[in-house]
């Protein structure tokens, strides 16, 4: 194996978008939108997704002109060393492998979840542990080879959106009639049981759940250090990404709030699925089921890619030992791969646990680590900009600039916060905060330590020598 500095740009801008959205579209959109509508409503869940897009849309603003600047891979930990303290940025690189590791767990147990319409006599975990296998095969491989598998993985399932949508306003309009036989809904479902069922508080209840369905854009700056010419490639991947994401998500949304039945909601079956059976197309619904299955493994690929670079961006900066930061000669960090994965044998939780349980306690610890990640690049941005004009550059000097500075930044950071607390309200999802919080407290723990020990191991070589 070679040490750091074998990784090789080989990522163009179709990919990075694709990785991105690969990322993105995955268990949060597929199977949790169903948590969501449960608990917010209909109207409650397109305002939930609205939001989501707006506070994305702003850390991608803030994202782009760090990415560009410093394109690095595992970025945002740098970042947040160089503009906010060196504490934060070891915790904030250890948070952002949780994010993925966390989320790889959930991605596997949801897989597992919709094998159980073919085989219902299988255990989730079993499937769980064959998907982790494969997805473990595939990030093992070249880079490119990945990213042409990542963006293959990514194309089916955005087809499939954009499918989903057309059939879907077809259904609501009358031009594909509904399976039982009644008439064309149009919009007369979104007020069933009244606005705002359980109150309009429980939108920023659910805005973890919605952050989480929405983390992996940010997968772009992460990728920036093996991307082709970053200083194109980012600014159009982050606008491309983020005008198709606003699309799909809001869209979708909007057809499963009109359409989907009131007794179809929950975690244990997509709510695509759901709707795909009453407008009753023949099979639509297993080739749905199938097509989700795909996109829950493309999320799965992005996310280990995710913490493996983030894992050897810790090793490669001597933040822990440099073990993880060795490299295979095709330039894959399969040490920090492999440790990676170890977020994967969560999902085998639910053998023990109920699956549903199981995946929405997941998905709420990765939302709280990468809405805290979120903040951070906010920060970050925002300190960098002061700084950069401070040492006596101008704007102009910048090839990719947030605009509306400093409203951007300050508005991502406090929208964050707000899904931050709002979660404290919600018992099902309460638990993220048991577990996020502590980690980032022992992360700090353990930089200082670690730190202080660093310095006095420095301090002890003059002594010995003078003595």
């Amino acid at each position: 194996m070679k040490t750091s500095g074998a990784f090789r740009r080989k990522m163009e801008s179709r990919h990075l978008i694709m990785l991105s959205l690969g990322g993105v579209i995955g268990t949060g959109l597929f199977l949790s939108t169903g948590y969501t509508l449960e608990q917010a409503g209909r109207v409650g869940t397109i305002l939930s997704y609205l939001i989501g897009a707006v506070v994305v849309y702003l850390v991608m603003l803030s994202l782009g002109e760090l990415a560009v600047h410093m394109p690095e891979t595992g970025s945002f930990h740098k970042y947040a060393t160089k503009y906010i303290g060196p504490g934060t940025g070891y915790t904030v690189a250890w948070l952002y492998w949780l994010t993925w590791t966390v989320a790889l767990g959930s991605e596997f147990t949801a897989a597992g979840i919709l094998m159980q319409r073919w085989f219902p006599s299988v255990p989730v975990w079993v499937f769980s542990a064959l998907f982790a296998a494969m997805i473990l095969g595939i990030n093992v491989l070249k880079v490119r080879v990945f990213a042409e598998v990542e963006f293959w993985f990514s194309a089916i399932k955005v087809v499939t959106i954009i499918a989903f949508i057309l059939l879907g306003a077809g259904a609501i309009v009358g031009f594909i009639p509904l399976q039982d036989g009644s008439p064309a809904p149009f919009f007369s479902s979104l007020t069933e049981g009244g606005l705002f069922p359980n109150g309009a508080f429980v939108i920023f209840m659910t805005m973890l759940a919605v952050n989480f369905a929405y983390s992996g854009t940010e997968l772009i700056g992460v990728a920036a250090g093996e991307a082709v010419d970053p200083k194109r490639t980012i600014p159009l991947a982050i606008r491309t990404t983020i005008l198709r994401l606003v699309l799909f998500f809001v869209g979708t949304i909007i057809v499963l709030a009109v359409l989907l039945p009131t007794e179809g909601k929950g975690v244990l079956e997509s709510p695509f699925v759901a709707v795909f059976e009453r407008i009753g197309i023949p099979y639509a619904a297993d080739v749905m089921n199938f097509v989700i299955l795909t996109a829950i493994l493309s999320a799965a690929n992005s996310g280990l890619y995710a913490a493996s670079r983030m894992l050897w961006s810790l090793a490669n900066e001597r933040m822990i030992p440099r073990f993880f930061a060795q490299v295979t000669p095709s330039g894959v960090p399969l040490r920090a791969v492999l440790f990676s994965m170890l977020g994967g044998g969560l999902a085998l939780l639910s053998s023990i646990y109920a699956a549903g349980s199981v995946y929405i306690a997941l998905v709420s610890i990765s939302g709280l680590a990468v809405v805290v990640v979120w903040m951070s690049i906010s920060v970050a941005q925002y300190r960098f900009r002061k700084q950069f004009l401070r040492e006596g550059h101008t704007v102009d000097e910048l090839v990719y600039r947030t605009p509306l500075f400093p409203f951007v930044p300050i508005a991502a950071f406090v929208v964050c916060l707000i899904s931050l607390i709002g979660i404290g309200f919600d018992p099902t999802q309460r638990i993220a905060l048991y577990c996020g919080i502590p980690f980032i407290v022992i992360c700090y723990v353990v930089h200082a330590f670690t730190n202080s020990s660093q310095k006095r191991s420095v301090e002890d070589v003059p002594n010995q020598k003078s003595s």
